[in-house]
């Protein structure tokens, strides 16, 4: 058995086996940056990006809601996807029931809010561009500066070969690529040894933001989670077990690609380095463990149909308690990117979900997928959702699954569940009693590790991570409070779905519902 099972076990079982160190305590004082830092590389400004009207959340998540035909990458658009995924868009502060509310209204410690979700609003993810000749600006290697909106160029010259072939068989016409990295130390200095299962679920929402932003406007995103990885450290000039690289994304651009590839240069390497602001970085050995255990090569990626049998088992459940058309109102993304935040204690249980804001969420959820290489045409969906139904009209409440299909709930336990998700719950920044649903997504995990190896876990994750970020951006786009939340008691999950027989891993609540009126917040917009 692979040790990224044995990291899967330990996780779902955190609860009521707590994953060493069991005494770690943050250095709250001597925390890294949320974002790498490379003094003396030359930096780019980015342009702006108009997003148009047009662009609504209904193309982006809802099947068949691609306009037109498909578009390509141009400099202005990756602008824009950049900014409004990972970039600073403005400064938030609100009372609310979250444990830093204290310290948000010093600057130094200010929220500042971004498109996309990130576990603990920690934003570990590094982005970095490859550009070959057909690229608008010197081919190189570049660095997404997100709190600049700015690129830093790290290499001169055109390494995409390396990148290329560092994809194996994957048949990528372009010389432009986004490769996604995680510095470890940026998570880990809160989450220590967990730090990984949080970090593979960034990764994965703010590939969904790319995907949602994208899709909306007839461009077309689809990450790479197996390449060689080794390789592509060598090339950014990262350590061994400092930073893992989840994902690639080959961009189509508007520009030809070169007849012929510029030959790889032997040796070629970023030699700037990130200059860290910690005086005192710790190294956690089952990080350590789990990253290698996952890092992936190229001729490792699943043959189609590995996935096929990894999905949801059909539960037989009873008689279909049919939803209201999916439909969300005319809301860009950009717009329902900029608005999304967490709905921290302020949920309202006098108001009720509405049946119809219910089925658009599921929807919107069920249809997420990362369309990676690991994912091609006619792989069935591996996610499954559930919803614990508090307060919604015309629904009762109990626990129900999600039928996509027949765009369904089917009732799997019958009775008020808010006492089992207050109970389970194990922070004090929500009470899910009054928000008027749970939604909470399964995959089948270790079926998924069975079949295509330890690299899945990343995977995985990363599909989980794409859902809740269709979660938040959904539930904006209906003007609804939002939560997703990963400290709860997963086995008491497993027991009340019943899902120990089929295996399915439940590795997200998503709490969702309305809010108490006139909130007290303050906002600046800075984008």
């Amino acid at each position: 058995m692979g040790f990224a099972r044995e990291y899967a076990t330990a996780i779902l079982h955190r609860g009521r086996t707590p994953m060493e160190p069991t005494d770690f305590v943050p250095d709250w004082a001597d925390r890294p940056r949320k974002a790498k830092f490379y003094p003396g590389a030359r930096s780019f400004s980015l342009p702006e990006a108009p997003y148009p009207a047009e662009a609504t959340v209904a193309a982006g998540c809802l099947p068949g809601g691609r306009p037109g035909p498909e578009r390509s990458f141009s400099l202005p658009l990756l602008s824009g996807m950049l900014r409004d995924s990972y970039g600073l868009v403005g400064r938030r502060l609100g009372v609310q029931a979250n444990t830093d509310l204290a310290a948000l209204p010093h600057y130094a410690r200010a929220n500042w809010s971004r498109g996309t979700a990130s576990g603990g609003g920690l934003y570990p993810v590094s982005v970095y561009w490859v550009t070959g000749r057909s690229g608008p600006l010197t081919p190189g290697v570049y660095y997404y500066a997100p709190h600049r909106h700015a690129i830093q160029r790290l290499l001169a010259g055109d390494v995409s070969g390396e990148v290329h072939d560092a994809l194996g068989a994957l048949d990528a016409a372009t010389d432009q690529y986004l490769v996604l990295g995680v510095k470890y130390w940026q998570n880990s200095f809160k989450y220590n040894n967990f730090a990984f299962h949080a970090v593979s679920m960034d990764v994965g929402a703010l590939l969904q933001t790319w995907r949602l932003w994208s899709r909306a406007r007839g461009l077309s995103v689809a990450p790479a989670l197996w390449f060689d990885e080794a390789r592509l450290a060598r090339l950014l000039g990262l350590g061994e077990d400092e930073e893992g690289l989840f994902a690639v994304v080959p961009l189509s651009w508007d520009a030809p690609p070169p007849p012929t590839r510029t030959p790889r240069g032997v040796g070629a390497a970023v030699r700037s380095r990130d200059l860290e602001r910690s005086r005192r970085v710790l190294g956690f050995e089952t990080l350590r463990r789990v990253h290698r255990a996952t890092t992936g090569r190229a001729a490792d990626r699943p043959a189609p149909g590995a996935l096929d049998g990894c999905g949801p088992v059909d539960r037989g459940e009873g008689e279909p308690v049919p939803l209201p058309p999916a439909a969300f109102p005319e809301v860009d993304v950009r717009t329902a990117l900029r608005a999304r935040r967490s709905s921290f204690g302020r949920f309202d249980a006098t108001v009720p979900l509405t049946a119809g804001q219910l089925a658009t969420t599921l929807a919107a959820c069920a249809e997420t997928r990362l369309d990676s290489d690991a994912e091609p045409a006619g792989t069935p969906r591996l996610a499954r959702l559930y919803a614990f139904v508090n307060y919604v009209e015309g629904v009762e409440p109990g626990a129900y699954s999600y039928d996509p299909e027949a765009h369904a709930l089917r009732l799997v336990a019958s009775g008020a569940p808010g006492s089992f998700l207050q109970s389970n719950y194990f922070l004090s920044n929500y009470n899910l009693e009054q928000a008027g649903a749970v939604v909470v997504p399964t995959i089948r995990t270790q079926s998924v590790l069975e079949c295509v190896g330890d690299r899945g876990y990343r995977w995985v994750n990363a599909t989980v991570g794409a859902v809740a970020q269709t979660f938040y951006t959904a539930a904006s786009a209906l003007g609804l409070g939002a939560g997703v939340a990963l400290g709860f008691d997963n086995v008491s999950y497993i027991e009340r779905l019943g899902l120990e027989k089929d295996g399915e891993a439940p590795l997200l609540i998503m709490p969702l519902g309305n809010e108490r009126p006139r909130p007290a917040d303050f906002r600046s917009e800075i984008a």
